[in-house]
């Protein structure tokens, strides 16, 4: 084949152990490189953050920080449904199918490009905050079969954003933790009692320690404290000192 220009995205780290050549529905070729590295050195932790997941804020960490989805899905969906009524309005094996189906190519690429783009970048501010950081374990394929809610999970991408992380934080010798999400939204972070709500309710007023703030706040503020837990029952386990791990603002 001889010398092929590439546009590389990053100087490739470790030993390259497999490579792989990919052509996508654009005519557009990858060459996919699978590397071998050191595992980096494991952080003392000295702080901690819980991550609630949501379709109203796409996280809310226990450190009161929120961050928007900017739904792109949502906003390149008509584009999309129109692309994909012209395709199939199109001849089998005619040119004119293979360019409506390089156009509903095209813009799924795009919308994918720039949810990939955004959840890196959250995912990289995620491990520069803290040296843990505890997820909800979800199911989401149980959740994506909520026909009302299926497509916003989808375009949320929960799973994509705990994967980055967890890359992430491997490089950089921290750890991502996932524990049980199981009533983290209903129950007090503050005295532990049940307090009931519906997916309307936003916030979290416990009758009888008075809290009183956002739901999604006080989930992942009982993530927090869950992840934590379940280390220091490990951490018991092997008979190691338990770390005294804080975390800003809690």
């Amino acid at each position: 084949m001889g010398t092929i220009r590439i546009f590389k995205h990053r100087e490739v780290e470790g030993k390259i152990k497999i490579c792989t050549i990919k052509k996508d529905l654009l005519g557009h070729w990858y060459a996919v490189l699978v590397a071998e590295i050191e595992d980096a050195p494991a952080v003392e932790p000295t702080t901690t953050i819980g991550v609630d997941v949501g379709l109203k804020s796409l996280i809310t960490t226990s450190a009161g920080e929120s961050i928007q989805y900017p739904r792109y899905y949502i906003q390149l969906e008509e584009k999309l449904a129109a692309a994909q009524r012209s395709l199939s309005r199109k001849k089998r094996g005619s040119a004119n199918r293979l360019k409506a189906k390089a156009k509903v190519a095209k813009i799924s690429k795009r919308i994918q490009n720039l949810r990939d783009e955004f959840l890196h970048q959250v995912s990289r501010k995620l491990v520069d905050s803290a040296d843990i950081i505890v997820f909800e374990n979800l199911n989401i394929n149980g959740m994506l079969k909520n026909h009302h809610l299926a497509k916003h999970i989808q375009d949320h991408a929960w799973g994509k954003l705990i994967q980055f992380t967890q890359g992430k934080a491997a490089k950089a010798g921290k750890v991502v933790e996932l524990v049980d999400a199981r009533c983290t939204s209903q129950k007090c972070s503050q005295c532990g009692i049940m307090v009931p709500k519906t997916l309307a309710d936003r916030v979290h007023l416990c009758p009888k320690c008075g809290l009183e703030m956002d739901r999604d706040l006080n989930a992942s503020i009982n993530i927090r404290t869950l992840g934590l837990r379940g280390r220091a029952y490990r951490d018991a386990a092997n008979n190691q000192p338990v770390s005294e791990v804080g975390s800003p603002g809690i």
